[in-house]
């Protein structure tokens, strides 16, 4: 297999579990569980189907002939009934009513959107395990205080645990995205050439009812609510739109965090895992990069740009149905579930594994933290007797000074002591000192961390217990 394109998906990125749910097998054998289910409704609605043809198609639904399908897909040139005469080798009772009625679509689309929907769901367990990291990371670091960054300039403080609420509040946004959408999806069912069931209408001598029976019972026997109610010969391709809309959605948030880990690490306040014998770069022996965030940033790029894919699809196709959407679907549907699953995988090892230096905060913070603190020490100075106008000038004439220290000389901040030896404040360096606790200016950061843990998340993780616990394997 050296000689030949292999995807970086498969071999480096996504998960055994997601690359099976797009495998050949996974797909196929769906054909057959399909097959069995239009030939046991054909039965329940009257068709002379026997029970002896039903459990042919059975005992075989598991062995794909993969090397007769293929010498006959060369020969006629069509995969559906390829795959219908290789399964009516097998089964040759039950050879005359395989796809009865039924056109490409019928496995095409329904095995597309029962696939969708399995993926969409370990999609969905991935995310919430990654939000159930992020909890317990955003609560053990809630009281620990930061500074925050607007345009990536110091502003006032937050905390270590607030700012991953923010993380978590951008995947509880997917997540509600991806429900909605897991919540609505449907099967084609057995629609027939354009839509109308005509064939289906012809097999039940002019029966509507038993015409729509068939959906149902159809709908029912894969797992699945009920079908679309009208269509073309196939689902709307908005549906596969939707789908990568809430995949790119994820991507977003995803790289959104990749980019905040690349920022602190470069600050040196928060690293992503390093192992034991990681190489950080081939040149520079002491590099620490952030090569995992640096891969969820790259992946969502992909996955947000391949959006597109569906988009065009779906607002070019021609009245009932064209061709022009399959060789699209093959790549840009899998791929996009690929990439997402191990951009999920990413984040979730990220986070189980981030790591924080306190003392860096700590250090980053006391250097700002005197500008911050200004506003309560000119409070301090006016109870003590000063005057607020001429304070507030003196503190801005002060602190441009101490400004120029630091920029313009190398020095440290030095505007507690600048204040303290102007009279006008009346405070000893030791009195503003006292005002340098960083938890002062923090606001209600803590406490929004507790009351958005324990009243939107905590909520959500206690329903889905069932789906927690998983730690992600990355393969490179």
């Amino acid at each position: 297999m050296n000689d030949r394109y292999v995807s970086p998906l498969s071999e480096r990125y996504a998960s055994q579990e997601m690359q099976y749910i797009f495998s050949p097998d996974k797909k196929f054998k769906t054909w057959r569980r399909l097959w069995i289910a239009l030939a046991e409704t054909e039965k329940e609605l009257g068709l002379p189907i026997t029970e002896e043809q039903i459990e042919e198609l059975k005992t075989h639904a598991e062995e794909i002939n993969y090397e007769v399908a293929k010498e006959r897909e060369r020969l006629v040139r069509h995969d559906v009934m390829s795959h219908v005469y290789a399964y009516g080798t097998q089964c040759p009772k039950a050879k005359g009513i395989i796809h009865l009625g039924a056109t490409s679509c019928y496995v095409g689309d329904n095995t597309d959107l029962i696939i969708m929907t399995e993926a969409l769901r370990l999609v969905r367990k991935k995310v919430l395990n990654v939000m159930a990291e992020l909890a317990k990371f955003a609560d053990t670091y809630k009281d620990q205080p930061t500074l925050a960054f607007t345009h990536f300039q110091p502003a006032q403080p937050t905390t270590v645990g607030k700012r991953a609420t923010l993380w978590l509040m951008d995947l509880k946004l997917d997540l509600e995205d991806l429900e909605y959408v897991l919540g609505s999806m449907k099967l084609l069912g057995s629609k027939g050439t354009t839509g109308t069931q005509a064939s289906f209408l012809e097999l039940f001598d002019g029966d509507q009812e038993k015409c729509r029976q068939a959906d149902q019972r159809i709908a029912e026997k894969m797992g699945f609510e009920g079908c679309f109610p009208v269509s073309g010969q196939t689902y709307s391709r908005k549906i596969d739109s939707r789908v990568l809309s809430v995949l790119a959605g994820i991507a977003q948030s995803a790289h959104k965090f990749s980019n905040d880990v690349r920022l602190l690490q470069h600050l040196k306040e928060v690293e992503e895992p390093f192992e034991k014998n990681q190489i950080g770069s081939s040149a520079m022996a002491y590099k620490r990069n952030p090569m995992r965030s640096e891969r969820i940033a790259s992946l969502a790029n992909y996955v947000m740009a391949d959006v597109m894919n569906p988009m065009l699809v779906a607002s070019t196709q021609w009245f009932e149905r064209t061709l022009d959407d399959s060789a699209n679907k093959r790549l840009s549907v899998p791929e996009g579930f690929l990439a997402v699953d191990g951009i999920l995988d990413l984040y979730l090892n990220v986070v189980d594994g981030l790591v924080v230096y306190p003392k860096v905060i700590e250090k980053h913070m006391m250097a700002e933290l005197p500008f911050m603190a200004t506003e309560n020490i000119m409070m301090d100075a006016v109870k003590a007797g000063g005057d607020r106008q001429e304070l507030h000038e003196r503190i801005r004439t002060l602190s441009m000074e101490a400004g120029k220290n630091v920029k313009v000389n190398g020095g440290e901040n030095n505007l507690l002591e600048l204040i303290a030896a102007d009279p006008a404040f009346n405070l000893s360096l030791e009195e503003l000192k006292q005002t340098m606790d960083p938890r002062k200016y923090v606001g209600r950061a803590p406490k929004q961390v507790e009351e958005f843990l324990d009243e939107v998340i905590r909520p959500i993780l206690d329903e889905n217990q069932d789906v927690l616990g998983l730690k992600a394997e990355i393969t490179v």
